[in-house]
């Protein structure tokens, strides 16, 4: 938990929040909505692309 990923079916920076059933469970950095990811389908983010997304600008999804 709290890795920084990416969800390579959807392109998605996320944070592993935990898991539920067979799917990991990803945060957007800076909180949002979390997401279902299938185990294959996440891998870990590189140093670029963990410092591309904690740099942006963070918007707070409802």
């Amino acid at each position: 938990m709290g890795a920084f990923v990416v969800d390579t079916r959807t392109g998605r920076f996320g944070v592993v929040m935990g898991h539920v059933g067979p799917y990991v469970q990803l945060r957007p950095y800076g909180g949002g909505k979390e997401w279902d990811a299938a185990p294959d389908a996440v891998r870990d983010a590189t140093p670029a692309e963990r410092l591309t997304a904690t740099s942006e600008p963070t918007v707070q999804h409802d």
